[in-house]
């Protein structure tokens, strides 16, 4: 799974795309684990068992869990892993992109004046 996510990072380094982790391993375990693994992205602790604050909240009863939300925090995907997951970064990018390219058009076009 790792490697996955870092290929990620890597990949949409220059993209609105970020990856939070949560974890619910004892803080030693963690910490190896983060650096054994190559973890540069931010994660929290969730107190030791998957029965933390953020899990409890977030509704997460195993891990791993994994979310993927749009630009307004909306989850759109659950536990989506590998292509799947890839697929539904690249949605939500697209998605982005041609919002942002419709604001600018939006702003190109002449404004009417009103009749009166």
């Amino acid at each position: 799974m790792y490697p996955h996510e870092r290929s990620l990072v890597k990949k949409y380094a220059k993209d609105p795309f970020v990856i939070i982790g949560v974890n619910s391993d004892k803080k030693a375990r963690l910490k190896t684990a983060m650096k054994k693994n190559g973890i540069t992205w931010r994660s929290f602790w969730d107190g030791g068992n998957t029965r933390g604050p953020i899990a409890r909240k977030w509704g997460v009863s195993g891990w791993p869990t994994i979310y993927v939300l749009d630009a307004k925090g909306v989850i759109r995907y659950k536990s989506v892993r590998g292509k799947s997951m890839d697929k539904a970064i690249e949605t939500l990018l697209a998605e982005m992109k041609e919002k942002k390219a419709d604001k600018e058009e939006e702003k190109k076009a002449p404004k009417k004046k009103a009749k009166f």
